[in-house]
């Protein structure tokens, strides 16, 4: 117990050097958004940054999401406690979600981890408390309820940090946030509907269900995966939306691309995962476009059945530097980019994907690898009411807190600094306001920039034209 305490001291002396109220400060927010905005799309599909952009051009939110980079440059600017340990890296409030674990048990929490990296856990839970009010403001919630809805955040953060603190490391290790305690805390009827309703959606999201909506056979009786513009095609195929030039349009076939990644990716499975997926054979692999910020970066999908035709969809989703690296002194110990992704996410979910390892294709550039889809839910926020809204907000604040106790074996020690009070919450209550506003400002920045040309922007119906016969 004194040990105990003791991290609790060290916590509290911490604000000694960065005060709760300091995390008010915005940070380094006196730049020109477009640079970052365009340094970001280095290294994509060119003809894909144009959807990208017409993405973020959706709405302020969107924008959000698709900005990691430049709240990361912002966030340097900002105070610290001095903690560092794996983050998210991109923690808004739609990389949250259920997912199954290997036993088949849905669960939620973070669920998306392209930019994790070691750093300050003040920089997820601020990217998190900012997006919650960015998308209040979208959905035209109620200035009442974006404050609201913020302060759940970082009081169930906070709540659940100090119930962490008080456990061991296996407890905290072995702890898991199911939709069955979801069910039993919704506290309205419309929260228990919804809860209902997303496990219900869950249930249903299995490979054997989507094999029909998106695969079909040819007329000599194969099985393949249909085209669907701009969001899935095929690499080599008139449907493909890959630049000219570009390396992997010299390969004359796909399957030497699925045989790269499959040789290294074999290795960074188990035994028992290794024998798994010899029994499955290969029928497909096309190109996915996938998310906001993600879009113009390589993700394919491979279609596989075993003998009794049941289907298998493994995704190789690139792994890229995480957009916080060049902003933070800590490095992340892997080298191998999609090796950062899987080690992030196993430290930081309570269960992880049966399939997930990392690859490298022959042209050097790093993947991770999980199944599609598979019992993969996200928010559908359009659909929230207040009440919903403020209880989704609990439950990020929960899981991101029990993420970061995870992952950092430091619970006593965030504690101790955040304490009882209301301090924090107060601070990154204003932190998220004037963020909000800053977002906003940058958002018609870059609306102008697409506007006169500087940015190319495109949606997905001017991709569909194209490809109209």
């Amino acid at each position: 117990m004194s040990e105990l305490k003791d991290y609790r001291k060290q916590g509290k002396a911490a604000r000694d050097q960065c005060p709760r109220s300091a995390h008010a400060e915005p940070g380094h927010i006196d730049r020109d958004p477009l640079p970052l905005i365009e340094a970001s799309g280095a290294g994509r599909v060119k003809s894909l940054v144009a959807l990208r952009n017409g993405r973020m051009l959706v709405s302020p939110f969107a924008f959000y999401r698709g900005s990691a980079l430049l709240q990361a440059h912002d966030l340097a600017g900002t105070p610290n406690m001095g903690v560092s340990a794996p983050i998210c890296g991109d923690c808004h409030l739609m990389n949250f979600g259920g997912f199954a674990t290997p036993e088949r048990n849905l669960l939620f929490g973070v669920n998306d981890f392209d930019e994790t990296h070691p750093g300050p856990w003040e920089w997820d839970l601020k990217r998190l408390v900012a997006s919650f009010m960015v998308a209040a403001r979208d959905l035209r919630h109620s200035e009442g309820v974006a404050q609201a809805v913020c302060r759940e955040v970082v009081g169930a953060y906070q709540k659940t940090m100090a119930e962490h603190a008080e456990q061991g490391a296996l407890e905290i290790w072995y702890d898991r946030l199911s939709y069955d305690d979801l069910l039993e805390q919704a506290n309205t009827q419309s929260a228990v509907k919804e809860v209902q309703r997303s496990m219900d959606k869950a249930a249903r999201r299995t490979h054997a269900e989507l094999l029909p909506k998106i695969s079909e056979r040819d007329e000599h009786g194969r099985l393949h995966i249909r085209d669907d513009l701009p969001e899935i095609f095929h690499l080599h195929e008139r449907s493909s939306l890959l630049d000219k030039d570009d390396d992997w349009m010299r390969l004359k076939h796909w399957q030497p691309l699925y045989q790269t990644l499959m040789r290294d990716y074999r290795n960074t499975l188990q035994a028992d995962r290794r024998e798994l997926l010899s029994r499955f054979h290969v029928h497909d692999l096309v190109f996915k476009v996938v998310g906001v910020g993600s879009v113009g970066t390589r993700c394919l999908v491979a279609l596989l059945t075993d003998d009794q035709a049941q289907p298998l969809f493994l995704q190789f989703k690139e792994a890229r530097r995480s957009v916080l690296a060049d902003y933070l002194k800590v490095k992340s110990r892997p080298r191998h980019e999609g090796q950062r992704v899987v080690e992030g996410q196993r430290l930081m979910q309570s269960a992880s994907d049966l399939f997930l390892g990392w690859t490298k294709g022959s042209d050097g550039r790093h993947f991770y690898v999980r199944q599609l889809r598979d019992m993969k839910i996200s928010a559908e926020l359009e659909t929230f009411d207040s009440s919903i809204f403020e209880a989704y907000g609990r439950v990020c604040g929960r899981a991101l807190a029990r993420a970061h106790a995870k992952a950092s074996g430091r619970a006593a020690e965030i504690s101790g600094y955040i304490g009882k009070s209301d301090s924090l919450a107060d601070a990154l209550l204003e932190y998220a306001q004037v963020y909000a506003e800053q977002n906003e400002r940058d958002f018609e920045r870059f609306q102008q920039a697409c506007r006169k040309g500087r940015l190319e922007a495109r949606s997905e119906a001017d991709f569909v034209a194209d490809h109209l016969p």
